[in-house]
C-alpha cells in the first residue's frame, strides 16, 4: 500500500524522501507498538528494521518493551502467589 503526504517544506531540513519515509514509518511504528496495536515483530516488519534496530529507537524514544499494566502485572502476580500457595500445600501433605 502506497500513502501520500503533503509535508510542507519548512519542516523538511536537508534530508531526502527515502530518509522522511523511513523516520515517518519508524514513527509510525513506534506509535503502533507502544498503543498495542502491532507487536515487536510486526513492528519491525512495518518499519522494515531488525529487532536489534527497532529496540535501539524503543530505547531512545524511552517506549517500554513491557506492553503490560500494571493492573495486569498485579494480576499475574497475585494469580502466581495463589498457585504456588496451592502447589506447595499440595507437596507438604
Amino acid at each position: 500500500m502506497q500513502i501520500t503526504l503533503d509535508i510542507p517544506d519548512q519542516y523538511i531540513s536537508t534530508q531526502n524522501q527515502s530518509q522522511i519515509s523511513q523516520q515517518i514509518k519508524l514513527y509510525a511504528a513506534l506509535l503502533m507498538f507502544q498503543s498495542g496495536q502491532l507487536s515487536r515483530g510486526a513492528a519491525c516488519e512495518f518499519a522494515e528494521m531488525t529487532i536489534y534496530d527497532f529496540l535501539n529507537a524503543c530505547k531512545q524514544y524511552n517506549i517500554s518493551l513491557i506492553q503490560s499494566s500494571a493492573q495486569s502485572i498485579e494480576d499475574d502476580v497475585l494469580r502466581f502467589e495463589q498457585r504456588y500457595r496451592i502447589d506447595a500445600h499440595l507437596s507438604i501433605n
